[in-house]
């Protein structure tokens, strides 16, 4: 996949600001931002759902929105709320997926027991879709997206609604897709999914801040990132909030993460512990490894200076 220049307009709301993105195949590409960055937008518009104000796509070789229709046939799209038939039995929702999918009467049958038995919905067979728990509708709602086995699959916020344990089964089913050769873009608002991704882009006011492996965008901060133990904590992160070099400070059970700026030099850790000292805080710093939220807080916090300048 190859966009250029990506964007969208809403009347006077620019949702999506010149994006650019690459993505490989076979891996699993993350799009991580919060509620309201874009994510769902861009993803429509690569699906050919939604036509965009500006910019360039080709998605599997084919041009978007021009041959969507064509493009269609070779996606599967997994949405965030469950939209399948609720007053269907599971085995109904399959059967009429394969249906307007396209899947060949000679194949359909085998289809459906193949991605029953994978995702543990045989018997619930002729339970209705509505009253299943959110990690079965879930694995029913990815069952129906890869019916007609997609080259690409997008997921848009896929695990908003389930618990811990359903999430972790469900990534597992997505790894095997991959292993069987499906790209997968899917869309997060949660760092630990992210941090299962082999790829990530981070959205911010429609814009990408940021583009890479998880190592490679954790690795850009190492020497940034502080661990402060203190007695107060809270009164600490009140006293390093607008510190000169401070990009961002947070309270992680009894300690403080603190993120610096850019170009902070050794003097940094010595200048933060000075200025604790002259509050009246006895607190000590250490490095701590750089994780993913930090990643996610110094690229949006770089997007808010680019976006007001």
């Amino acid at each position: 996949m190859h966009v250029r220049g990506l964007s969208k307009r809403f009347g006077q709301l620019l949702a999506v600001d010149g994006v650019d993105l690459d993505v490989p195949r076979g891996c699993v590409y993350g799009f991580l931002g919060p509620n309201g960055s874009g994510k769902s937008t861009t993803i429509r518009m690569l699906c050919g759902l939604l036509t965009p104000t500006g910019g360039e796509i080709e998605v599997l070789g084919l041009r978007v929105p021009q041959q969507a229709e064509a493009l269609r046939r070779r996606i599967g799209y997994m949405t965030q709320n469950f939209s399948l038939f609720a007053d269907l039995t599971v085995g109904e929702n399959l059967e009429f997926i394969a249906e307007i999918l396209g899947v060949p009467r000679g194949r359909k049958r085998v289809r459906i027991a193949e991605l029953m038995e994978r995702y543990r919905l045989a018997d619930r067979r002729r339970q209705l879709a509505g009253t299943m728990s959110g990690g079965q509708k879930q694995r029913l709602a990815l069952a129906c997206a890869v019916m007609h086995e997609p080259e690409l699959l997008f997921l848009d916020e896929p695990t908003s609604a389930v618990d811990p344990e359903s999430r972790r089964d469900f990534w597992e089913a997505l790894f095997e897709l991959t292993d069987a050769g499906t790209t997968l873009l899917v869309s997060t608002h949660l760092m630990d999914e992210a941090e299962r991704c082999h790829r990530l882009a981070i959205l911010d006011r429609g814009r990408l801040v940021a583009d890479g492996t998880p190592g490679t965008l954790t690795g850009a901060l190492e020497g940034r990132t502080w661990l402060v133990e203190s007695d107060d904590p809270r009164r600490a992160q009140h006293t390093l909030a607008d510190a000169p070099g401070v990009l961002g400070v947070a309270q992680v059970g009894h300690a403080l993460r603190l993120l610096a700026e850019e170009g902070q030099g050794d003097a940094f850790a010595a200048a933060v512990e000075q200025r604790l000292r002259e509050a009246g805080q006895a607190a000590r710093l250490r490095v701590a490894p750089p994780n993913l939220e930090d990643v996610f807080v110094a690229a949006t916090h770089t997007g808010e200076r680019e976006h007001a300048a």
